[in-house]
């Protein structure tokens, strides 16, 4: 595994982090994935089959964020594809290190299972600071050319990220209910 700190340069506005997207990820081939922290694996079977899809189309570069929920559910999904693909890639892009003591004892063994598994693990913040997940959720977009998404049209991060990604022109999959249904609240 492949560790990477993007502290190391001075980031000083979340719009900075294009500028820092890995220059391994070739963002044609890759996929990053953006959902509330109260996914409950109900979508589990439909993001599978999503993430193989887009196996077959090609893609081989897969990024999580690493909050509880929906990114851990994909990344997981990542890593059962991983044993069938040996060329597919797990990038975690994780906001800050240590974001997993805020997690609960199930949720931070599943995290360290997850990040152990990686191809690579991106750190964008040394500590905690506001503009931490935003940093994040902007590396994920701007590396990215699909979104998958479980949005339910709240108001948060993953609304955040999916505005951006439609406003750049991504191609947005939205697992939460109905994948073919226009995207909730926006």
């Amino acid at each position: 595994m492949r560790c990477k700190k993007l502290f190391e340069y001075e980031v000083q506005s979340p719009r900075q982090i294009a500028y820092l997207c890995p220059m391994e990820l070739d963002s044609v081939q890759t996929v990053a994935f953006t959902g509330h922290r109260t996914y409950n694996g109900k979508s589990d079977t439909a993001l599978f089959a999503m993430v193989q899809q887009l196996y077959d189309e090609g893609f081989r570069n897969f990024m999580s964020g690493m909050a509880v929920g929906f990114d851990l559910a994909a990344a997981a999904a990542v890593v059962i594809l991983r044993n069938l693909h040996p060329d597919v890639r797990l990038v975690c892009a994780v906001p800050f290190e240590g974001q997993e003591r805020r997690f609960s004892s199930t949720d931070k063994a599943r995290y360290c299972a997850l990040l152990a598994q990686a191809n690579e693990v991106i750190y964008l913040c040394e500590n905690y600071c506001p503009e931490c997940y935003a940093l994040r959720n902007n590396l994920l977009v701007d590396c990215a050319t699909v979104i998958v998404a479980w949005f339910d049209g709240s108001a948060g991060g993953t609304r955040q990220t999916v505005q951006r990604a439609r406003r750049v022109g991504l191609r947005i999959e939205n697992l939460w209910i109905d994948p073919q249904q226009k995207l909730p609240g926006l």
